[in-house]
């Protein structure tokens, strides 16, 4: 029987994910500026899932089954096509610190994923109450009422990214039940592999191959790439799904009203990024939802 993680491990493993996720926005946004989203994170995490698995069949990991590759192909396709998928287009068009402010109410999509798992909780009136303080502040922070020139964001990328964080969710609980036997490690690597393939064929039908040019990709963009594989990645995304299997969904959540913060700060000093009241009030607003999330999901119901 494997042993219990211990708290300072859990820490370490929420510390990374809290500090190593905030920081991807800003690598995604400087990447996409001149390599095509969809095949940028393809490549990335084809090399990351990639390297992973070599390293664990060189530690000997036995070789995984059919069965492995298509849950975690699967699980990939909802995490990397269509969470990480959206995110990289939207980030074409939408401020690195805003799409982590707007991906911050993943948590709330994640309460009603798990509402409509068989045998789910339905949400309660605190909870109801908190998806609705959740969404105003995503609309606020959109302002779909006023056009790009007057301060309001991308309708289309907002949608994109709302879209992801409900395929983000969709994953993640499904990670959560899936019962195909892989270690958290080989699981992590399937499914950037898997996720990773599907990527390319979202790329090829984006049009990103006819697109590309390698002498047009700044140096900053390589750099970028390199650090979303290595960190955010091997070390990023190992880590969330090693915390899947080790921790309730609402624990882990907790990253999503922590990255944003990182990523607002990262994206004023790096890239100039306007941080402007509306953005202040509206990120209070989500994160105060997320956190009144978490909270009531922590609760332990009464004895009966």
């Amino acid at each position: 029987m494997n042993a219990l993680p211990s708290r300072a491990a859990i820490a370490l493993a929420l510390g990374t994910i809290y500090l190593v996720w905030g920081s991807t926005y800003l690598a995604i946004r400087v990447a996409v500026e001149t390599m095509p989203p969809f095949l940028m994170a393809s490549a990335r995490f084809l090399v990351a899932g990639g390297l992973l698995l070599a390293f664990l069949k060189l530690r000997g990991a036995p070789t995984p089954t059919a069965h492995q590759w298509r849950a975690n192909t699967v699980i990939g396709g909802f995490l990397l096509l269509g969470g990480n998928g959206c995110v990289v287009w939207a980030e074409q068009f939408v401020p690195s610190g805003l799409t982590a402010l707007l991906i911050g109410v993943g948590p709330l999509f994640i309460v009603l994923t798990e509402w409509a798992w068989p045998g789910g909780l339905r949400p309660t009136v605190r909870t109801a109450a908190a998806l609705i303080l959740g969404f105003a502040g995503v609309v606020w922070l959109a302002a779909p009422w006023q056009n790009l020139d007057q301060g309001g964001l991308h309708l289309g990328s907002v949608l994109a990214i709302l879209g992801g964080c409900v395929c983000w969710s969709l994953g993640s609980i499904t990670s959560r039940h899936s019962k195909h036997g892989a270690s958290p490690a080989m699981a992590a690597a399937l499914q950037m592999l898997g996720g990773g393939a599907l990527l390319m064929l979202a790329a090829a039908l984006h049009g990103d191959f006819i697109r590309v040019d390698l002498t047009t990709i700044s140096a900053q963009a390589w750099g970028a790439f390199a650090y979303l594989v290595v960190i955010g990645s091997l070390v990023g995304f190992s880590t969330f799904v090693w915390l899947m299997k080790h921790c309730p969904p609402a624990q882990v959540s907790t990253y999503a009203y922590v990255n944003p913060i990182v990523a607002v700060i990262l994206g004023w000093l790096i890239l100039d990024e306007p941080i402007t009241a509306r953005t202040l009030v509206a990120s209070a607003v989500i994160v105060t939802a997320v956190v009144l999330i978490t909270l009531e999901k922590h609760k332990v119901p009464p004895a009966r």
